[in-house]
C-alpha cells in the first residue's frame, strides 16, 4: 500500500476522516492556529460555564470521563483548582490492567468516583463480534466511554461533562469546523465515537445477546439531554492541551507510568496503559489504515518541536512492523483467550482487514 504522508508530521492520507491542506494533514493546520486563539478569554468562557451549572442534589458541579490516566487527571485537578466538585466516571476497559487498577484507585484519593463494569460474558462476545464484523475489539469499549458519563450525567442530573481534548483538533479531522468544536453531542457520538457503522442494537440476537444486554451500551438522546440540561464540553477548547504536561502533573500527584511503554508499537510510556486489547486495536488500525500508535504519538511530538519529521520516520517504520506478542504484562494468547478467540483465528481476521499492499 502507498502512502502519502503529512509534509510536516508523520499521519499518512489513509487515516479516517482526515483532511489534508495541499500537503499537510488538517492536524498540523489546527496545531499552528492554537497561537491565534486568546486563551485567557477561553478560561474566562470556561468560568462562566462552570458559574452557570445549576445545583443539585447530587452536590457535583461536573463529570469527568475518566481512565485514571495522565489527561483524566490533569482534568479533574484543574476542575478543582477552577473551585469545581468533579465526579470521575470510569467505564470499566475491556480487560482492564493491573496498572489501570492502580491509577484508578489513585484518582480516588482526589476526587470521588463511579465506576461502571457491563456484564463480562455480554462483553467478551461484543470484543470478538466486532473483531470480526468490523476490524475492531476495542469497539464496546469505546462505545462505553461515550455513553456511560452521559448516561450517569442524565441520571444523576449533573448537568456538566467535561471530556479531555476535542480528538478531531489534536488528530486531524475533516474540517475546520469539526476541529473548532467546542461541545460534544450525541450526534457527534455517532459520526466520531468509534461505533464504526455499529449500533448496540445490531448486535441483538447474536449468540444470545438479548436487547436488555446491550442497554448498557446505549446512551440517552440529544432530546433527553436537553431536557434535563446537559451540556457536554472539551476541556481542551478552553485550556492549552498537552498531553505530555498533563502526564507530568498526574505522575506528580501519584499515577504509575511504567518505565517502557507498554509495547514495542508505542512512543509514549504514559498513555494507554489501562487496557491489556490495546495492542491489539491498534495492530489491526495498523492493517486497515497503515499507521499506527507510534505515528500518531511521534506526529504529536513533531508539531510541539521536540523532533524533527527527520527524526523520527526512520523509528516509526521499525516499530509499527511489530507483531503484538504482548501489552504490559500479558502475551497476546493471554489477552485473546478471554475472548474466546485463538492466535490462529487472530491471524485470519488480520489479513481479512490488512490493506492491499
Amino acid at each position: 500500500m502507498s502512502l502519502t504522508r503529512c509534509s510536516k508530521c508523520l499521519l499518512p492520507s489513509t487515516r479516517p476522516d482526515t483532511a489534508f491542506v495541499e500537503e499537510t494533514c488538517s492536524a498540523c493546520v489546527a496545531y499552528e492556529q492554537r497561537k491565534e486563539i486568546d486563551w485567557d478569554a477561553r478560561k474566562d468562557a470556561l468560568i462562566q460555564i462552570l458559574d452557570r451549572a445549576a445545583p443539585n442534589a447530587s452536590g457535583y458541579d461536573c463529570i469527568v470521563p475518566s481512565s485514571g490516566g495522565k489527561d483524566s487527571f490533569w482534568q479533574a485537578l484543574t476542575l478543582l483548582e477552577l473551585g469545581a466538585r468533579p465526579l470521575a466516571v470510569t467505564a470499566t476497559t475491556c480487560h482492564l490492567t493491573s496498572i489501570g487498577r492502580r491509577n484508578i484507585d489513585n484518582m480516588a484519593r482526589y476526587v470521588d468516583t463511579v465506576e461502571i463494569t457491563p456484564n463480562k460474558t455480554v462483553r467478551a462476545k461484543l470484543n470478538r463480534l466486532s473483531l470480526e464484523m468490523v476490524g475492531d475489539l476495542s469497539w464496546p469499549e469505546h462505545t462505553s466511554i461515550h455513553t456511560v458519563p452521559f448516561r450517569i450525567a442524565h441520571q444523576m442530573g449533573i448537568n456538566l461533562v467535561f471530556f479531555g481534548e476535542n480528538p478531531l483538533n489534536q488528530y486531524g479531522a475533516p474540517s475546520a469546523e469539526h476541529q473548532a468544536e467546542q461541545r460534544m453531542t450525541r450526534r457527534w457520538v455517532s459520526e466520531f465515537g468509534g461505533f464504526l457503522g455499529l449500533r448496540p442494537m445490531d448486535f441483538v440476537g447474536m449468540e444470545g445477546i438479548t436487547e436488555k444486554d446491550m442497554l448498557a451500551y446505549c446512551g440517552p438522546t440529544d432530546a433527553q439531554l436537553n431536557e434535563s440540561g446537559v451540556e457536554v464540553y472539551f476541556l481542551g477548547q478552553y485550556l492549552p492541551w498537552d498531553s505530555h504536561a498533563n502526564a507530568e502533573v498526574a505522575h506528580e500527584h501519584g499515577m504509575v507510568i511504567p518505565m517502557m511503554p507498554p509495547s514495542r508499537r508505542n512512543w509514549w510510556h504514559a498513555e494507554n496503559l489501562d487496557s491489556y486489547q490495546t495492542g491489539i486495536h491498534d495492530f489491526l488500525m495498523q492493517a486497515k489504515y497503515g499507521y499506527g500508535r507510534a505515528c500518531a504519538q511521534m506526529s504529536v511530538d513533531i508539531r510541539r518541536g521536540d523532533y524533527t519529521r527527520e527524526d523520527l520516520v526512520g523509528k516509526m517504520e521499525k516499530m509499527e512492523g511489530f507483531y503484538p506478542e504482548e501489552y504490559l504484562d500479558l502475551s497476546i494468547d493471554d489477552i485473546l483467550a478471554p475472548i474466546g478467540l485463538t492466535r490462529e483465528r487472530f491471524d485470519e481476521i488480520v489479513e481479512e482487514y490488512t490493506a492491499c499492499p
